[in-house]
């Protein structure tokens, strides 16, 4: 299983960007996902979470009601709408995934990180 996040770059603040995590296999598959953050200096951070088989959400505080998680199961995407982007969204992003294979263990997934910059 790979993951893999894009989408990032540098952003003015105020501004949006949408990240997208693809996977090699099923989206639906997948117990839960979710994107997290890590910034220099700073521990890594959770940002939100999905849930594939009930589309339930969990988001940070910190990004409550600007970014916004999805899922893709056609295209095997997970994507991260981000809006009003603050100097403090600056991180590396990465998706994760938790799956329960054949084998009945559950793996812990990570893609690797795409650099969000927001600076004026």
């Amino acid at each position: 299983v790979q993951l893999q996040a894009s989408g990032g770059g540098l952003v003015q603040p105020g501004g949006s960007l949408r990240l997208s995590c693809t996977s090699s296999v099923c989206i639906y598959s997948f117990n839960d996902m979710g994107w997290y953050r890590q910034a220099p200096g700073k521990e890594r951070e959770l940002v939100a979470t999905i849930t594939p088989s009930t589309d339930k959400t969990k988001y940070a505080d910190s990004v409550l009601g600007r970014f916004t998680i999805s899922r893709d199961d056609i295209n095997n995407e997970m994507y991260l709408e981000m809006n009003n982007l603050k100097v403090e969204d600056t991180a590396v992003y990465l998706c994760q995934g938790f799956r329960t294979e054949l084998d009945g263990l559950t793996m812990d997934y990570w893609g690797k990180g795409t650099q969000v910059t927001v600076s004026s």
